[in-house]
């Protein structure tokens, strides 16, 4: 996708014609591009189109120059104008089936890529941008499948290693992902941001060494990305190590101060140096530069809570679940400060949709089937507390906690099941008190049940 000067034709007596001006303005615009001034390259492939409309390389140029300022939807239509002009350019086909698939359009975007693939069979940037495609879909066999097909007409290229590597490290695949991205650095070592995916699969892998040396090789090679430094910083701050961490989002607010996500996490670093007033500021700070950033408002009503302002935490936590958040653990953790509250409705939200983000969460059915307990809603519980049993038999913690709601809901037959079951993977000696507690309950519950028949019937007797 390279900038077409589109201007070479042009013959020296024309130099003072109209054509002539749109002939210097298309230049000007290259050069603008290509010095990264895209304002200046803008207005002036406008003013060379304003002249000669029917060029549609020019109008193919405007177009690349609303990708680089991320107008996808501008160039769209600019895309389809070149190509009311030159209908079979295989290039600006790819490039709009590119911003189909920037847009979210994938329907449009591969029918262009299919167009492509009828019209030039051996273009190969229509199957290697279709890995993208596929891989944004979640169909990653369909996204290997094109990355087969790329490699018989280029098996050297850069782009297509990266994408499929994009592809492996999205379904957890962190050793294969890291393996294309090392080829793509070994054909294309200027290719950008590529030690940083290097970095973020030895980072997933566990392999904090090899990621620490491909951060620190990506920021040698590009000092001022911001992405990078930012989660470098967050890989620092996982790693214990606080004061690289908060200088790093300090850099980055030296030179973008309204950066809402460095502040928040500058006040991840006070909070861990237990500075928790600071770290408040920072939080503040941050929600309101964006209001849609997810975290200053669940950690100020952590600590709103804490010292005890119940109104100012629930309504700081149920903002933040406004916000759609995916993160489970930060999900379980709301809805456990619901509950402590006292509002029960919502902590079920939250630990129901951590049950369809990780269906295998043994904690969150433990806490869910705790929060429909107090709405006695107890056939429910009791099916998020089997689901405890049998996902985690071993777990000594998991299945006392689950055993003392069946022994809330009366349901001694299912603790008694539930221990016993344990027992068979785990005989902990704690397991052997509570089937005594619960055989003592069932005992009792027998006798009581007796009582009341008893007394029933006394009463009827003497009626008569």
């Amino acid at each position: 996708m390279h900038f077409d000067n589109g201007f070479d034709d042009f013959e020296d007596d024309m130099s003072f014609s109209p054509w002539s001006q749109a002939e210097k303005n298309a230049a000007k615009a290259f050069e603008f591009y290509e010095n990264g001034q895209m304002d200046k390259a803008l207005v002036a492939m406008n003013q060379a189109l304003d002249i000669n409309p029917a060029n549609d390389r020019w109008h193919f140029n405007k177009a690349l120059t609303l990708d680089a300022m991320d107008r996808f939807g501008e160039a769209i239509e600019e895309f389809r104008v070149a190509l009311d002009l030159n209908p079979s350019d295989a290039e600006t086909l790819n490039c709009l089936a590119v911003d189909y698939t920037r847009t979210g359009q994938y329907d449009l975007s591969l029918s262009t890529f299919e167009h492509i693939e009828k019209l030039k069979p051996d273009f190969e940037p229509c199957y290697c941008n279709r890995i993208i495609t596929y891989t944004e879909m979640g169909q990653h066999d369909k996204a290997e499948q094109m990355f087969y097909m790329a490699q018989q007409i280029n098996e050297e290229c850069p782009l297509c290693f990266y994408n499929i590597g994009n592809s492996f490290f999205i379904r957890g695949n962190f050793r294969k992902a890291i393996w294309c991205w090392e080829k793509t650095a070994s054909l294309e070592p200027s290719h950008p941001q590529i030690n940083y995916r290097i970095a973020q699969g030895y980072w997933n892998m566990g392999n904090t060494e090899l990621a620490w040396n491909h951060f620190i090789e990506e920021l040698k090679n590009n000092p001022g990305d911001t992405d990078v430094i930012f989660d470098f910083g967050l890989f620092l701050l996982h790693n214990g190590n606080i004061g690289s961490a908060a200088e790093k989002f300090g850099r980055i607010l030296e030179t973008n101060p309204s950066h809402a996500a460095a502040l928040f996490y500058l006040g991840e670093v006070e909070l861990n140096c237990n500075r928790p007033d600071i770290a408040v500021k920072h939080y503040s700070k941050a929600m309101h530069l964006d209001r849609r950033l997810a975290g200053p408002r669940f950690r100020l009503g952590q600590l709103a809570l804490s010292q005890g302002r119940i109104n100012e935490a629930f309504g700081l936590l149920a903002s933040e679940l406004e916000l759609d958040i995916q993160q489970c653990d930060v999900l379980v953790s709301i809805g456990q400060m619901m509950m402590q509250m006292g509002r029960v409705d919502y902590a079920i939200h939250c630990f129901l949709k951590v049950s369809e983000l990780e269906p295998a969460n043994s904690i969150n059915f433990l806490y869910l089937a705790k929060a429909l307990i107090l709405r006695n809603e107890f056939e429910d519980a009791e099916q998020f507390l089997d689901y405890v049993i049998e996902l985690a038999p071993t777990n000594s913690l998991f299945v006392t906690e689950a055993v003392k709601a069946y022994l809330v809901m009366k349901n001694y037959n299912k603790a008694l099941l539930a221990i016993t079951t344990a027992q068979r993977c785990n005989n902990d000696l704690s397991f052997r008190r509570l089937k005594c507690l619960i055989k003592f309950k069932i005992l009792t519950a027998g006798i009581k049940e007796r009582f009341v028949y008893l007394l029933k019937r006394r009463k009827t007797i003497h009626r008569f």
